[in-house]
């Protein structure tokens, strides 16, 4: 069952309402709305009809975003307005309201990265279900945080406030358009998005009945502090030690299985309970006829010491845990970031842009000193690991999370710990009646992988580029769960962000 089935069904609200009517009729009523004297400090961007099957158009998306067109997939009206949130900021927002507005449901989509693309595959596979959906862009454009150098607001917008505002303005041209209000309102994400979901549920709890939270990149500053460690822990390319792409790939691959893929009794390139995986790099230490460069049968001692840095927990100098340890098993799809010896760069933006104001920073002044500046700042309110949600659960609210065994950009043992850390407030019998989690063995950052991953993230399994849909990376599809439909007849769809 897709995941919006499961959410709308677990609320006994099905299909109840159908808004239907001649297309003509319906085009009419398209163009003859006017969403900008409804929603306050709005201005119109876009206002068109578009069939099924036909393209929605964006030429001026940011480069960064991809793609510069996505199929829809019902009769629907676009709506595009920017709207102010502060006297310098202001978000890009879409509304898709399909003409067969099914169980009077409202959708809301989430961003990935650190970026502000709207996911227009999220947009399409929501309203293609018969939901009124919208996105924003988060506060700013394109993938870079840039726009948030020396603004708060802007900070503000990406941390909570667009998404919050978004959801108000679409809740409001929902009940214009139709006549009637939303019955329901629910949230999709991963990633970034993952996290608004989180966030949304804590600080604006009466925005959704339901929160889809995939991979949630939850306590996001001290997640920018782990992920900025791998460079220093790998090096670059060519620095004394550095162990190379085709080793990671190959030998340490290849090991991490034998050692933990047959644990659930299946050899099968899965590994089904990371938690049980200890892998142990010590095993492929050289002897003394063999070297330790190049894509080789073995490691050096410093190769060794520096995978079993990788493969810990990430620890404060007092020792007291940091960041939870990579996914065991992660490392053909981590090679292309964490693993790929060069800066992360979503780090290196958050500490530039986001906490130190300073647009020279860069990886050599990363230091533990870095990590505290970042979640004593906490700018934007964006740390995003409450202890409870007890006035999300108490309106009724519901939360499905889910996150990858194999997550090669945010480990799937912090989600675990965040699923622990609510279950001690609210109390282990409790979660299941308003907060189920998944683990998704063999499942990649978001989708991808070589598990069955598929869990109704816009339905495009068949539609995936090889090797796995990144969802922090894929342009169109980044933080959302358009599934590998991104950009949808744009070759620039599958392209991949640097």
């Amino acid at each position: 069952m897709h995941f919006l089935h499961a959410l709308t069904a677990s609320r006994g609200y099905w299909g109840q309402f159908g808004f239907a009517s001649s297309s003509d009729d319906f085009q009419e009523k398209c163009l003859q709305f006017h969403p900008q004297t409804i929603v306050q400090n709005a201005q119109l961007t876009k206002l068109e009809f578009l069939a099924n099957g036909t393209d929605a158009e964006f030429p001026n998306n940011d480069p960064s975003c991809g793609g510069k067109k996505q199929t829809v997939e019902a009769d629907l009206c676009r709506v595009g307005l920017t709207i102010k949130t502060s006297n310098r900021s202001e978000i890009a927002f879409e509304l898709w309201l399909p003409e067969k507005w099914t169980g009077r449901r409202l959708l809301s989509t989430g961003n990935g990265g650190i970026d502000g693309c709207i996911k227009y595959p999220d947009l399409a596979y929501g309203s293609a279900h018969g939901f009124a959906t919208l996105g924003t862009n988060n506060g700013h454009e394109g993938a870079s945080a840039r726009a948030m150098l020396n603004n708060e607001d802007v900070i503000v917008d990406f941390s909570h406030r667009a998404l919050h505002t978004g959801t108000g303005a679409g809740r409001l041209l929902a009940e214009a358009f139709y006549g009637a209000a939303p019955a329901r309102s629910y949230y999709l994400g991963c990633s970034l998005g993952g996290r608004m979901g989180v966030q949304a549920a804590d600080l604006h709890p009466d925005d959704y009945d339901g929160i889809v939270a995939g991979a949630p990149a939850v306590d996001f500053n001290l997640l920018q502090g782990q992920r900025a460690m791998f460079y220093n822990v790998t090096g670059a390319p060519g620095s004394s030690d550095y162990v190379p792409v085709e080793t990671w790939r190959r030998l340490i691959h290849d090991e991490v299985l034998r050692q933990c893929d047959a644990l659930d009794g299946v050899a099968d390139g899965i590994i089904e309970v990371p938690s049980r995986c200890r892998f142990d790099p010590g095993t492929l230490l050289c002897d003394d006829h063999h070297g330790g460069s190049g894509a080789a049968a073995c490691l050096n001692e410093a190769q060794v010491r520096q995978l079993r840095r990788i493969y810990a927990d990430y620890r404060w100098p007092n020792g007291t845990l940091l960041f939870p340890r990579m996914n065991p098993g992660n490392e053909l799809a981590a090679t292309e970031k964490l693993l790929a010896g060069r800066p992360f760069n979503y780090s290196v933006e958050y500490y530039r842009y986001a906490v130190t104001g300073d647009r020279s920073w860069d990886m050599s002044r990363f230091t533990f000193a870095a990590i505290e500046a970042g979640d004593r700042a906490d700018p934007g309110r964006l740390r995003t690991w409450p202890a409870s949600l007890r006035r999300f659960q108490a309106r009724g609210g519901k939360v499905l999370a889910y996150h990858g065994g194999q997550d090669n950009q945010i480990t799937s043992f912090q989600s675990e710990r965040f699923y622990e850390r609510l279950a001690q407030h609210h109390g282990h019998a409790a979660m299941d009646g308003w907060f189920r989690f998944f683990r998704v063995a063999g499942m990649q950052h978001c989708s991808g992988g070589p598990g069955a991953w598929v869990l109704g993230q816009g339905g495009g399994a068949a539609a995936t580029p090889p090797g796995g849909f990144d969802a922090e990376t894929s342009a169109g599809g980044g933080g959302g769960v358009g599934g590998g439909r991104a950009g949808a007849g744009d070759d620039d769809g599958d392209k991949v962000r640097g």
